[in-house]
């Protein structure tokens, strides 16, 4: 049964299903198969949000979640996550609920989790930013890859303010991340990169069009968004798919790394769909495990001193390790 407290958050803070339709959010028109595809996603994040934001106890919602289908499974979790980072950050939990959805039923979905948690930010001051992610130390990719909260928020923004973030091409103020204000600009483009391949229904000229209307030093890390979301959401045939690769031009290995995680994260959950293995194989030239072993290889060690993060050297190691290949 839902709280009352939780039923007052839900009616505030969750947008209804329709408002995340390409209709609703004036984004161009796309195939219908596409377009459904795509929105099938956010609505899978609702739904995971409606479920955390209501619930007495993490065994219901995880029973919930569990009645998702696999390939949308991981998204709920995202909407489950959102919602009790939310509850902690704003009721004094101390990131308890958030930690124990992570390191318990959430913990294969580790990397949209995170994203999530992104999410949230986006719906509370930056007051409470310091207290959005748990201590979850023994985890796997942990502090690394919680670099994908700020992905998430990127996305978040680009989506339901595509025009301050997309059309003017805002770039937001730092925030220390991981002690990192440099950095945080970097990771929010690559949420906004993986936006645009939503924003666009997976139509390759728009996309690619859309990365190209920000400037250079931008592109980069909206090329890597655009490759994780290909991949890891799907939404456009092998034809497209090449092409997206030939639009990439001197960024492939951006597109490429992208892709490659996409595919670690996809087969860390235990689920790899049919359109996850084609956009690696073609983004990226390589298997899902071929993927995964890049992706793997590659990690470095998060405690270790460097001028950039961790998590950003472990994609520097990958991009090396794809520009290798190639050139083989």
């Amino acid at each position: 049964m839902p709280t009352t407290i939780g039923s007052l958050r839900r009616l505030v803070l969750t947008p209804a299903l329709r408002e995340v339709t390409f209709a609703a959010r004036g984004f161009p028109a796309a195939p219908p198969g596409a377009t459904r595809h795509l929105e099938a996603i956010p609505q899978a994040v609702i739904c995971g949000f409606e479920w955390g934001i209501d619930a007495r106890d993490q065994w219901e919602v995880e029973r919930r979640l569990e009645l998702v289908e696999p390939e949308q499974r991981g998204f709920a979790y995202e909407g489950a996550t959102m919602a009790f980072t939310v509850v902690d950050a704003m009721g004094g939990g101390r990131g308890k609920r958030t930690r124990d959805l992570l390191m318990g039923p959430g913990r294969p979905h580790i990397f949209l989790t995170y994203i999530g948690i992104g999410f949230a930010m986006a719906r509370l001051p930056r007051v409470l930013w310091k207290k959005v992610m748990p201590d979850l130390s023994g985890t796997p990719y942990y502090p690394a890859m919680t670099w994908l909260a700020v992905d998430g928020y990127g996305f978040d923004r680009a989506y339901f303010e595509t025009r301050r973030w997309v059309d003017e091409q805002r770039i937001p103020a730092a925030y220390p991340w991981e002690g990192r204000a440099d950095y945080f600009p970097r990771a929010i483009d690559q949420g906004i990169g993986r936006a645009l391949w939503f924003i666009h229904g997976g139509q390759v000229p728009g996309v690619a069009g859309a990365v190209r209307r920000f400037a250079g030093d931008r592109q980069a890390d909206l090329w890597s968004g655009v490759g994780l979301a290909a991949t890891f959401a799907g939404g456009a045939d092998p034809a497209a798919l090449a092409a997206l690769r030939r639009e990439s031009g001197e960024r492939w290995a951006q597109l490429a790394q992208g892709a490659v995680f996409a595919a670690k994260a996809r087969h860390y959950a235990g689920h790899v769909p049919e359109h996850s293995a084609a956009g690696v194989s073609i983004l990226a030239d390589l298997t899902v495990d071929a993927a995964v072993a890049v992706a793997d290889d590659s990690a470095v060690d998060p405690a270790g001193k460097a001028d950039l993060p961790a998590y950003e050297l472990w994609r520097n190691n990958v991009r090396t390790r794809l520009n290798s290949r190639e050139q083989v």
